[in-house]
């Protein structure tokens, strides 16, 4: 078999590229360990600093706003540092902006607590977007789809701090404690992570190519196809944070159970997504993008429509199977897409991530106020309308010609 007969997976590039994956795997999950570790001990913060339940929503908001302040810029310093100087570099502005962060709790001064979280926000939107570029120069290199198992990383860092959080307040490990263990953690393995990237030019082949014309990298945001895959990580974005937000109250007042049952009807959620991102790698590989995002969002629509409008507790169990499965693909998928052409992958993961995350910064608030006059689960209906916008446009995300990986085929025509 010669290489270029070779199973994806198999070719020489593949094998090179393999400690990379486990790498990028390695680094989706500490930035998740990373995040619930802090919100994890929200009780704490709100405690220490006795703040309002409004209060708190507005401490959040600023590292929201650090985040999107970040993410717009985000490629023009990956392009000029480099996914691993980046992946590093911010990192550690995220760990020390939590650390700023709990010694602000610890000296019960509120705007030390914000000024923490700007950092926070600057920090991980950054991380975030960097280790996305990396995760997708892995997985052109791998010629097959695992952008999902490493948001599956994500979630799976997510749940193990969060647990770590739980322990840590039961023995009442008080917060700077335990944010000095956990975050060391997460500069420890970073630092070991980066080392197997990828070389950087692995990212961005084509940009010093003799005669490539030479775009800023803001111009990605007046390009239809990086816009309308943005669409499609914003209804994905939405789906997944409304759950994460609000489907434990919704369980909650919509059906009159106890607080136990709203944590179960959550761990049913993350449950769900975090299988099909695992599992979704096979049908990419199998049927493309543009069928699997189809039946992502559809899923997603029926989902949300059975949790909000069923009479009974179990068949809103099972809209929330069908919810979590189908807000798990988008995100990651539209990664993916926005990076098919390496040597303009950095900015257009830039307008993908900032398009993408301005729906959990939109989206709680816009979602409360609706939920004041429809209830928690009237209110999630909402979301229904841009889960069939992002469904009409998931045409965008098919494969440029110069993009075709294992299961995606040719690559289709963008022509309805």
């Amino acid at each position: 078999m010669t290489t270029s007969q070779a199973r994806p997976g198999r070719t020489p590039e593949a094998v090179a590229a393999r400690p990379a994956a486990v790498a990028v795997a390695l680094t989706f999950a500490l930035n998740g360990f990373t995040f619930a570790s802090w919100a994890s001990r929200m009780p704490a913060v709100r405690d220490g600093l006795v703040l309002s339940p409004r209060e708190v929503g507005q401490l959040l908001l600023v590292g929201a706003v650090g985040s999107l302040v970040a993410l717009p810029l985000s490629g023009v310093v990956v392009q000029r540092l480099g996914a691993r100087r980046t992946v590093t570099f911010f990192a550690l502005l995220t760990v020390t902006g939590l650390l700023v962060a709990g010694a602000g709790v610890t000296a019960t001064t509120v705007w030390v607590v914000a000024g923490g979280l700007l950092l926070f926000g600057v920090g991980t939107g950054m991380w975030d977007a960097a280790m996305n570029l990396e995760g997708a120069a892995v997985e052109q290199q791998l010629r097959t789809s695992v952008m999902p198992r490493f948001h599956a990383g994500f979630s799976i860092g997510t749940l193990i701090g969060a647990g770590c959080g739980a322990l840590a307040a039961w023995a009442g490990l008080p917060l700077p404690a335990h944010l000095g263990v956990a975050l060391s953690i997460t500069v420890v393995g970073v630092l070991l992570c980066v080392r197997r990237y990828l070389p950087e030019g692995a990212h961005n082949p084509a940009a010093s190519a003799p005669g490539q014309p030479r775009r800023g990298a803001l111009s990605a945001w007046g390009e239809p196809r990086t816009l309308l895959i943005g669409c499609v990580v914003l209804a994905a974005a939405l789906t997944e944070g409304a759950a994460n937000d609000w489907v434990a109250l919704a369980v909650v007042d919509g059906f009159g159970t106890g607080d136990a049952a709203g944590a179960l009807g959550f761990a049913v959620f993350v449950a769900a997504m975090t299988a099909m991102r695992f599992g979704g790698t096979v049908l990419l590989d199998r049927f493309g993008r543009v069928p699997v995002l189809r039946l992502s969002s559809s899923l997603a629509l029926i989902g949300l429509l059975v949790f909000g409008m069923s009479p009974w507790l179990w068949l809103a169990v099972v809209g929330i199977v069908a919810w979590g499965a189908g807000a798990a693909l988008g995100f990651p998928v539209g990664m993916s897409a926005a990076s098919d052409d390496p040597a303009r992958a950095a900015p257009r993961v830039a307008v993908v991530a900032t398009v993408g995350y301005s729906a959990f910064l939109a989206g709680p608030p816009l979602l409360g106020l609706v939920a004041e006059h429809v209830g928690y689960r009237g209110a999630l209906l909402v979301i229904a309308a841009p889960v069939v916008v992002g469904l009409l446009v998931v045409r965008a995300a098919a494969p440029l010609p110069t993009a075709v990986r294992s299961g995606d085929g040719p690559a289709p025509s963008l022509d309805p």
